[in-house]
């Protein structure tokens, strides 16, 4: 009987035993005050940083900005074009052969009140084929198309881009280009020759009414200029761009509209008096057909985004901090260590109990403060006259409980530091110094853009990357920079670094803890 009881009493140390040091570990947080209110604090400063920040955003209309459209996937687009189209009936195809894209670019005035244009196209001025839902701007759509320097591509619904064969169109390099439509799929095809033709890609547009608009199209998005600053960082400035197609060899089946083709500057900015602002345009002659246009098809990215209103995160970071370190170099300092390291023999346990305590704790704060500076920060930005761009349920919950879950690890890794240092000032430092400060310098303009995205890869800052709401696309000319409030990895993989970091630093101090006070 004698042998057996050190065994039972064994198993309820390590379930029933884990459970009382969390309790007592929460004890402990709840009857120190100052710990208390530093963290009600820190969700405060959280929030109300965030609506101050809110509140200056004011919007560059006059009065409220226009609702951007948005795509068949939820998400902010941009739908700009210039569309000479005929309607079609159910199942059908277009077939044409582009002969030249050319265009202009204007470049910054040397002089003022002179203005330099370039002839010339960027990178993803685009224009081809099209088969779009109606007119509607944001109504899906599949397209074939030519591009400035990425060749054949064919694109749908904004987001979705499938590279053909590379190179450019000439007079004595043309290309074909077809796309068919059989119900909801959109097969698109390319060919040298009008001969021979290979398949880019295919498209399913869920519920493609049977009635839609086929045709031509032109587009050319701003020449984006990216210029360094003298102490790193960088600026971008887009410049006017538009893109001008010839097409011939033009072929249509199935059931399609007679008549003549009817052009429309789809999205086109319009002046006081009405007239368009960098107007398109459309000509027909003996079997060739010229299509300008400006602007572009493909999702959005300038404007406001749900992760501006969580701007007193960093601040409310550095509180969480410093309360974790306390958390458990106050016990050192006091010389309760001894006290607690009794209660539970097992040292490592106790310290993993620490770190959970103080993690629920911040994931907690975090997460109400996280939903209140997104929920009434979105409601102070539209009040401003500002648009947000639309992002699905998913990703504002995953940005929300994602910030939560990034103040929770940081804590973690605080508390780990302390443990390792067990002097508060030297392990708020180092906490600070490796989490908040390599944040800081990628995001303010002071390194260059290469240099931001290596730190925000390999130091625990990579967890702010669960905030970006708007991914980067890669058929979407744009400035990507971390200052520009985009990071290297993918939101739940720079998460994953700064927890991988955590769980690290916590396995240090565990084992130097058991070697230490053994």
């Amino acid at each position: 009987m004698s042998a057996t009881a050190p065994y039972r009493s064994g198993a309820r140390a390590g379930r029933g035993g884990f459970a009382r040091l969390l309790r007592a570990e929460w004890t402990k947080f709840r009857t120190v005050r100052g710990w208390v209110l530093a963290m009600v604090a820190a969700a405060l400063v959280t929030v109300l940083l965030g609506l101050l920040s809110s509140s200056g955003s004011h919007s560059s209309c006059d009065g409220v900005c226009p609702a951007v459209p948005v795509g068949p996937d939820g998400e902010a687009v941009e739908d700009k074009f210039y569309f000479a189209h005929r309607p079609l009936a159910g199942d059908g195809s277009i077939t044409v052969r582009v002969t030249s894209m050319t265009g202009q670019i204007r470049l910054p005035d040397l002089n003022p009140g002179t203005r330099r244009v370039v002839a010339g196209v960027v990178p993803w001025a685009k224009a081809g084929i099209m088969v779009k839902e109606s007119m509607k701007q944001g109504s899906a759509y599949a397209a074939v198309m030519v591009t400035g320097r990425h060749g054949v591509r064919m694109q749908h619904n904004f987001i979705h881009d499938t590279a053909g064969r590379p190179g450019g169109v000439s007079k004595q390099s043309p290309r074909w280009l077809r796309l068919t439509r059989s119900g909801e799929e959109l097969t698109g095809y390319e060919s040298a020759d009008g001969a021979n033709w290979t398949e880019v890609g295919t498209a399913h547009l869920a519920g493609l009414p049977a009635a839609v608009q086929v045709g031509l199209f032109a587009a050319s998005p701003g020449g984006l200029t990216v210029t360094q600053g003298d102490f790193g960082g960088s600026s971008a400035a887009s410049r006017f761009a538009e893109a001008t197609a010839v097409f011939d060899k033009v072929s249509l089946r199935g059931s399609v509209g007679g008549g003549a083709w009817r052009p429309d500057d789809v999205g086109v900015t319009l002046n006081p008096d009405g007239s368009a602002h960098h107007p398109g345009g459309f000509k027909e002659s003996g079997g060739t057909y010229s299509v300008t246009g400006v602007g572009d098809i493909a999702p959005l990215s300038d404007g406001q985004q749900i992760e501006n209103t969580l701007t007193g995160v960093l601040t409310g970071l550095i509180v969480v901090i410093v309360v974790a370190v306390m958390f458990i170099t106050a016990e050192y300092r006091s010389g309760l260590i001894r006290t607690t390291l009794l209660a539970g023999p097992r040292r490592g346990r106790t310290l993993v109990a620490k770190a959970l305590a103080i993690g629920t704790v911040t994931f907690i704060a975090g997460l109400a403060a996280a939903t209140a500076a997104v929920t009434f920060g979105k409601q102070v930005l539209r009040a401003n006259g500002n648009h947000i761009l639309p992002v699905t349920t998913l990703t504002e919950l995953r940005v929300i409980v994602g910030t939560a879950v990034l103040l929770a690890a940081a804590a973690v890794l605080a508390l780990a530091v302390g443990a390792l240092f067990r002097r508060s000032v030297a392990a708020v430092i180092t906490a600070i110094v490796v989490t908040v400060v390599p944040y800081i310098l990628a995001t303010a303009s002071v390194l260059p853009a290469d240099a931001a995205r290596w730190l925000l890869r390999l130091t625990p800052a990579a967890g702010f990357a669960i905030q970006q709401s708007i991914p980067e696309y890669a058929h979407v000319l744009g400035d990507y920079a971390p200052s520009a409030g985009y990071y290297p990895l993918a939101p739940w993989a720079g998460l994953a670094v700064l927890c991988g970091y955590a769980a690290l630093v916590l396995g240090l101090a565990v084992f130097q803890l058991r070697r230490r006070d053994a």
